[in-house]
């Protein structure tokens, strides 16, 4: 039997018959493991371009809190307590050459990070995320739990990438290679951001949100079957536009509104390019 089957076989469990079973830890260390060797994800792209929940990974981190006592976990003078199947990870990170600069921040063990990362002080990397090579993850921003970040993205100061555990089912936040978000902006509700695009200072992105792509003349929102999905290469930056019915109108209200005002270009490029000398 598989990692795979033997997390579902475990997750099948009711928390007695869990923790009473007498393999079931070590099935969960080998689970960590394998997401924190990026072995197992959340969520991965096929071929076609979608990006598909694998719910045993869900399933196995659902497994690891009911396993789990919370217990003091300090490790300086400020205190915390959290549940001891997920502690704080201290994997090689000069072997890999990430930097975890001091000040605060944090990884939790069930997460992969990639070689060449750089994490500002503090930030915060959740239980089931996966941070690719040569991201930044700067000054309090957070990636949630089983968000997918690519290749040479930038979270800029503040940026939020929402997480989700539960249902199941539910995709994650993904956020593709090489895409810039901008400070105090915020992702969720399995929003996918595809590759180059760069999101402006302050935009929020969740499953309500209806995108206005002011060059192409279309709007973007999620639907039953599918996830709001900004194009590759966007540039997305906050708008608003006049909210509907009579009162709105005499009071000249507005609703936000996220805009694309164009794609990537050889100067949006090389203004992005300028991130690298950070890392």
């Amino acid at each position: 039997m598989g990692l795979r089957e033997r997390i579902e076989e475990l997750y099948e469990l009711d928390r007695l018959e869990l923790r009473a079973h007498a393999g079931a830890k070590g099935i969960f260390a080998m689970f960590l493991d394998a997401v924190e060797a990026g072995e197992l994800r959340a969520a991965s792209r096929n071929e076609d371009g979608r990006w598909v929940v694998d719910a045993a990974v869900k399933k196995g981190i659902l497994v690891g809190f009911r396993l789990g006592d919370i217990v003091e976990m300090s490790e300086s003078p400020l205190p915390f307590a959290d549940k001891n199947t997920f502690p704080a990870q201290r994997p090689d990170f000069v072997e890999r050459g990430t930097r975890i600069v001091p000040g605060g921040s944090s990884i939790r063990r069930g997460a992969y990070v990639g070689r060449s990362v750089t994490c500002m002080p503090p930030m915060y990397i959740n239980v089931g995320a996966y941070v690719d090579d040569g991201t930044m993850v700067d000054s309090h921003a957070l990636v949630g739990s089983c968000a997918q970040i690519g290749k040479n993205v930038h979270l800029s100061a503040a940026a939020q990438i929402g997480g989700v555990l539960e249902p199941i089912g539910l995709a994650p936040v993904v956020i593709e290679d090489d895409v810039l978000v901008g400070g105090n902006t915020g992702v969720y509700e399995g929003t996918v951001v595809r590759r180059g695009a760069v999101l402006g200072t302050g935009t929020i992105l969740n499953a309500s949100t209806r995108v206005y792509d002011l060059v192409r003349g279309e709007i973007y929102s999620a639907s039953e079957d599918a996830p709001l999905e900004i194009p590759e290469m966007a540039v997305v930056v906050p708008g608003s536009r006049p909210a509907s019915g009579e009162f709105a109108q005499s009071h000249g209200l507005q609703i936000y509104t996220p805009l694309i005002i164009k794609y990537r270009d050889e100067g949006t490029s090389a203004k992005t390019a300028l991130e690298q000398a950070l890392r």
